[in-house]
């Protein structure tokens, strides 16, 4: 976030900062010593019960949220030339402002899938194989598919 005041997760209803849910043991699956989604995704779900932002985690609030998030994401590129935009991470401050906003806008998304059910990585999965055939690759017969996408 561009003004540092909140943390991935956190509920702006709620008024106030707190600490990061990237915290501590980071979503790493027992034994494997590794991140994986699901850790990081019941991390989210209990940072949130712990502080009662359940009532704020509605459909709507995540999806707003996750919004103004991509919205400071976008923002640090706003302006720049090509050359500028792909040199940003040469630069530590706005390397770490990208790292940042990165994950507040997967911690948005991560929790809306929560809420509404949907299992992101089966989602984006299917999206991929819709557009595979959508959008063949040059010299590929093409299996046009009109379902939306």
């Amino acid at each position: 976030m561009a003004t540092g005041a909140r943390e991935a997760g956190a509920s702006p209803a709620a008024g106030q900062g707190g600490e990061s849910p990237g915290a501590g043991r980071g979503g790493l699956s027992p034994g494997a010593g590794q991140l994986t989604l699901e850790g990081l995704r019941l991390r989210l779900v209990e940072f949130a019960a712990a502080r009662r932002w359940e009532p704020y985690h509605t459909p709507k609030n995540l999806a707003a949220a996750l919004s103004v998030e991509a919205g400071e994401l976008l923002e640090i590129f706003q302006w720049l030339t090509p050359e500028q935009a792909a040199a940003v991470m040469s630069d530590p401050e706005r390397a770490h402002r990208v790292r940042d906003e990165v994950a507040d806008v997967l911690a948005y998304l991560v929790q809306f899938c929560t809420t509404v059910g949907v299992d992101p990585l089966e989602a984006l999965a299917a999206k991929i194989d819709r557009n595979e055939h959508r959008f063949p690759a040059p010299g590929v017969a093409a299996d046009v598919n009109h379902d939306e996408a």
